[in-house]
């Protein structure tokens, strides 16, 4: 068997990763065994949902539309597997030898029963909003929510196939670690997960290993699959301070609060009503990944944001600065942050040779970005890998561009990076080990080139970027997955004709 290098460095896995696999594959073995994917299981998993969707429909629940909004998410989560049943209803094998389906399918069952448990012990108390029962019905939703997430991941809209084990960990390291230690597998078990990680980053047993669990097990089915790993790890980067940051800002800040929706931070903070600067952040529900910041105004309202291109730990310290966060749910004294962003580095991309000829000759430089064709290159967009400067990507996004405004991938997180320039007097300059790009050089006749270390950019001969001026004779660029004119910033905001419908979620009274 090969053996494989940990991330962090080029030492062999040590002994007790195995032991930890063997471990889990025993457990796994020994375990009680799981349902069967069939269709009577299925037909029961459906008609528990329309139960849920029923009790929660009755007119006294007066249910808030805002997310995460139960009687959206489960006729969608419906709706999707049942595009999933179709896809595979003559190769039900496939489904029941999918791990991480028959995971998925016993913890919606388990969910929903505990919902329709919840309505049993409650009974007329379900009604009251401010009472327990209530509060667990929202954590319920909050977790079927980020079920949804992870059944849209792993078996995606366009197909309904499953490809959990080409999901894109965001994060380099993060997602070199998951290969190394788990290959194509899509979910482990929590005990496996802890023993693995903790060869990395030290995790102590108890209350802290147990505080570990309940934030990355956003699914709380005492497994970790690759999307809760991705939504952790990009949370509380970088990999290198992960468990210090993660300690930080969700175990010992005063700040944050956990399985929290939109509507109960408002409700939260309006005991600070009198008290300006007061703030509390929790994970978005709605953009699983990013944190969401909610505050209190000088002039007495209650708004909430989500820091874009920058870590939460910077986030806080340029609100505290500016007077937005001042008291961590209110209270007086604000945790120092300034130490969790000093320690973030920051990525170097060298200029290869091959590279600084090449636009030499089209009379640009590998570094400039090529939207604006006035600042350098200092972020790189994840996942896709697309380099361009941050007053570009601030105004794209705050004109409510959708995804990377090359080739419109999904912005998952962003890494502030510098481009080191060529030194012709260094004929053999190399990139630095985190230079992959996934982008394209185009040349004056169209065509393609990737340099020498097979990475690539988007850039373009000064006959290209004339073209990307003119929108009627704007390039399309090769290699990337969706159809869209690359066009100077300006253009980008109306460069989309045709925008995907906004279909909504579909609302199902009866599931049939």
């Amino acid at each position: 068997m090969a053996s494989t290098a940990w991330p962090r460095n080029s030492q062999p896995r040590p002994i007790s990763s195995l032991i930890s696999r063997i471990q889990g594959r025993f457990t796994d073995a020994i375990a009680p065994p799981r349902l069967v994917i069939d269709v009577r299981t299925i037909q029961k998993t459906w008609k528990l949902m329309d139960k849920v969707v029923k009790l929660c429909q009755q007119p006294q629940m007066n249910l808030k539309n805002s997310p995460p909004f139960i009687l959206d998410i489960l006729p969608d989560t419906y709706q999707h597997m049942r595009q999933i049943y179709k896809k595979y209803e003559d190769k039900l094998h496939m489904l029941n030898e999918n791990e991480y389906f028959k995971i998925f399918v016993e913890n919606l069952i388990r969910k929903c029963k505990q919902a329709i448990k919840l309505f049993k012990d409650g009974k007329e108390k379900m009604f009251d909003e401010n009472l327990h029962y209530r509060r667990n019905l929202i954590k319920l939703s909050l977790v079927f929510s980020h079920m949804l997430n992870e059944l849209k991941a792993f078996f995606p809209s366009n197909s309904f196939a499953f490809s959990g084990d080409q999901f894109r960990i965001t994060k380099s390291d993060a997602a070199e670690f998951w290969k190394s230690a788990f290959l194509d597998r899509t979910i482990v078990p929590w005990k496996v997960f802890r023993q693995t990680l903790n060869e990395v980053h030290e995790i102590n047993l108890g209350l802290e290993a147990m505080a570990l669990k309940s934030t990355i097990d956003l699914t709380c089915n005492d497994y970790i699959s690759s999307f809760e790993f991705d939504v952790f790890t990009r949370l509380f980067q970088p990999w290198s301070t992960l468990l210090q940051n993660w300690k930080i800002l969700a175990v010992t800040h005063p700040g944050y609060v956990a399985f929290l929706t939109y509507d109960e931070v408002k409700a939260r903070l309006q005991q600070y009503m009198f008290q300006p600067g007061s703030y509390v952040f929790r994970l978005s529900c709605t953009r699983l990944g990013q944190w969401a910041i909610g505050y209190v105004t000088a002039d007495g309202n209650i708004l909430q944001t989500i820091p874009q291109n920058k870590s939460l730990c910077q986030a806080l310290l340029d609100g505290y600065r500016e007077g937005f966060y001042l008291f961590p749910d209110g209270r007086p004294v604000n945790p120092d942050l300034s130490s969790a962003v000093q320690n973030a580095p920051e990525d170097h991309i060298r200029v290869t040779q091959e590279q600084y000829e090449l636009y030499c000759e089209m009379g640009s430089t590998f570094q400039l970005c090529k939207i604006c064709a006035e600042n350098n290159k200092d972020i790189r967009i994840e996942p896709c890998g697309h380099l361009l400067c941050t007053p570009c990507l601030s105004s794209w996004q705050e004109s409510e561009g959708q995804g990377c405004p090359f080739c419109r991938a999904e912005i998952k997180g962003t890494e502030q990076i510098i481009v080191d320039p060529f030194d012709p007097c260094q004929k053999n300059a190399m990139r630095g080990n985190k230079s992959q790009e996934n982008d394209v050089d185009l040349i004056e006749d169209g065509s393609t080139k990737a340099d020498s270390t097979g990475t690539k950019d988007t850039n373009l001969s000064p006959a290209g970027l004339q073209q990307l001026r003119e929108p009627k004779q704007s390039v399309l660029f090769p290699g990337c997955t969706t159809n869209v004119d690359h066009l100077p910033l300006g253009q980008l905001v109306t460069a989309n004709s045709n925008p995907l419908p906004d279909l909504g979620l579909m609302f199902v009274s009866k599931i049939e």
